[in-house]
């Protein structure tokens, strides 16, 4: 996939989401989530082949999605207390909104300081004059000089120099997985063997991140009703078997 745009252009995730939003003219209040998702991943994983440092809050808003994603997946709606279903992409387009209107106030804010900036107030020029004068006198600077001041100033390069070494660094770890490859991995151990336990695919590949990888593939299969489930015996387990032939609704 490829950007027409800058890096520096997005200032957090919330501006890359509009960036997509407006791009492909979608309804901000109806986002298909497993495209902006796609797209989302896909603008990270270019930073990374840049090696460009992908910061937390862009990490947190990409596990947002995907949990957002997953609970769209899922069969079973979540209700409110008065039994109306509730859609999980609500909160996303709260913010999302938030963000547009105080973006725009922001916006009109920086170019009215622009243009006071570049207004200049009359009958000062004698003052100005005489205040870049002071401030370009070297000697006389040197001259309140001491060691009490250049320990000052040392102790504060020093502070600084301890601050930018212990700020916190975020490492960006690209696994091997994603949905479509696990897809394919899952239907052909379903090949192999007709009939596998959600404990037996964990066992192939016994990760972390391999098993949600897994999981939200079985989901995507299930949707595209390439497999069928039925609860396993033990506690929390489940079997997956693939579908031959036509699917027939029960």
């Amino acid at each position: 996939m490829s950007f027409e745009i800058k890096l520096p252009l997005f200032e957090g995730p919330f501006d890359l989401l509009l960036f997509f939003i407006q791009r492909d003219e979608l309804d901000i209040n109806d986002i298909p989530i497993n495209k902006i998702t796609k797209d989302f991943l896909d603008y990270l994983h270019h930073l990374e082949q840049m090696n460009v440092e992908v910061a937390s809050e862009f990490i947190l808003v990409a596990a947002t999605l995907m949990r957002i994603k997953v609970k769209m997946l899922l069969p079973r709606p979540v209700l409110d207390e008065e039994g109306n279903e509730l859609d999980p992409r609500d909160e996303l387009v709260r913010h999302l909104l938030e963000y547009k209107k105080y973006k725009s106030v922001v916006e009109s804010l920086a170019q009215m300081e622009t243009d006071r900036m570049q207004m200049e107030s009359r009958g000062n020029v004698l003052r100005e004059l005489k205040k870049l004068a002071e401030g370009g006198n070297v000697e006389s600077e040197m001259q309140d000089l001491d060691l009490y001041k250049l320990l000052k100033v040392f102790q504060k390069v020093i502070s600084r120099y301890e601050v930018e070494q212990n700020k916190p660094k975020h490492e960006v770890i690209q696994y091997p997985y994603t949905i479509s490859s696990q897809r394919d991995f899952i239907m052909t151990k379903l090949s192999e063997t007709p009939r596998m336990s959600f404990i037996e695919l964990i066992q192939l590949e016994p990760n972390k991140i391999a098993v949600i990888f897994n999981f939200l593939s079985i989901l995507d299969l299930l949707q595209m009703r390439e497999i069928t489930m039925h609860l396993g015996e033990g506690f929390n387990n489940f079997w997956i078997e693939k579908i031959e032939g036509e699917f027939v609704e029960q």
